[in-house]
């Protein structure tokens, strides 16, 4: 018998979850942000906090901290609309999206890192630890909600249209997101996502850059990101108001400064 030449397998429900989400997110009208930051100074706090202390700082944590802080002085991106209404939320849920394996697959899962303004770097750093420690082997392990697998397929994209207009969804996880999918990355890479939210931050690779300063050349390290938002709520200009405070606030490293001089007190 002639062989095919090929093999197939069944997609998972992860991958038709995963599909879903990004066929009804690529519908939305979002506008991105290419931008990026100097993060030496931050890199270098993290570096003297771990040779004085032992302990290591999550960058991604610290960018989920400073993104909480920025968050705090433009509410109006804290929300999303609903029949016709925008609904501003209280309270500042960041999500953030770790890649898990189930099923022998590595799919991205959401946490929600709730009343984020008033959390230390330290402790969104073991939220985020805790969640990729969880050894629970289906999708919604981390938020309760492994029930989402009994969803028919044909009906998984109408779950996700109901699930981002849903208030009760949203105080989970946020209408505020970060993903740092480039993390692994040594090299300038910026990524262009889909998102649900009204704000998706996606971290993009570092390198090493030769910049003037004070009339010298020396070399810092930069972050990618790119900052995307829904254009129902959010226009140009507000959005790179926002992305030239938030950069700003990362690049300072004033958060590592006031939370390492306290101790990072948990």
């Amino acid at each position: 018998m002639k062989k095919k030449g090929y093999h197939s397998k069944t997609l998972s429900f992860n991958r038709l979850m995963v599909a879903a989400s990004a066929s009804v997110t690529k519908e939305k009208n979002t506008i991105h942000c290419i931008s990026e930051t100097d993060i030496s100074i931050p890199r270098r706090l993290i570096k003297e906090h771990y040779e004085k202390t032992g302990e290591k700082i999550s960058l991604t944590a610290y960018i989920v901290r400073c993104l909480a802080r920025v968050i705090q002085d433009h509410p109006e991106l804290n929300s999303f609309i609903k029949r016709k209404k925008l609904i501003i939320m209280d309270d500042i849920t960041i999500s953030v999206l770790i890649e898990r394996e189930l099923a022998d697959e590595k799919v991205p899962e959401p946490i929600g890192i709730m009343k984020a303004r008033e959390k230390t770097i330290l402790q969104i750093q073991d939220e985020i630890r805790d969640a990729r420690k969880n050894e629970g082997n289906k999708l919604g392990n981390l938020s309760g909600t492994t029930w989402v697998r009994f969803i028919p397929g044909f009906l998984l994209r109408t779950f996700v249209r109901i699930a981002e207009k849903n208030i009760r969804m949203a105080k989970r996880y946020g209408k505020i997101c970060v993903t740092a999918v480039g993390m692994f990355s040594k090299d300038a890479a910026w990524f262009i996502p889909h998102g649900t939210t009204t704000v998706l931050i996606t971290v993009g690779g570092i390198s090493e850059k030769t910049v003037e300063i004070d009339g010298k050349f020396v070399s810092r390290e930069h972050l990618c990101l790119t900052g995307s938002f829904d254009h129902n709520i959010v226009d140009g200009a507000p959005a790179a108001r926002f992305m030239k405070q938030f950069t700003g606030m990362i690049k300072s490293g004033v958060i590592l400064k006031q939370e390492t001089g306290n101790g990072m007190k948990k």
